[in-house]
């Protein structure tokens, strides 16, 4: 039995039909005339892509907390600044 190889557009479209536009698996796939399992291991194939991974969320996690930190940081610096800036308007005035 000969594996049918399928372009990576219509591979794109098919599933656009099914996460995009929400027709069923089954509807599309009878539709392109396309085995299901394959267009279900094109679907998930392509949801896996779309999550990031452990690792990267981690990642992600660590660096919105240190830039969390380095806001409110340069807030505090702000807001000081601004105090000092009126004391010594007052003081010249």
């Amino acid at each position: 039995m000969q594996r049918t190889k399928y372009a990576s557009e219509f591979k794109d479209e098919a599933v656009k039909q099914v996460i995009d536009k929400g027709h069923s698996v089954v509807d599309v796939a009878k539709r392109l005339g396309i085995p299901d399992n394959v267009l279900y291991a094109w679907v998930s194939k392509f949801k896996k892509a779309d999550e990031p991974q452990s690792s990267d969320l981690k990642a992600m996690q660590a660096e919105m907390a240190k830039l969390k930190a380095e806001l409110r940081r340069t807030t505090e610096e702000r807001d000081i600044l601004k105090k000092a800036a009126a004391y010594f308007a007052k003081q010249s005035g």
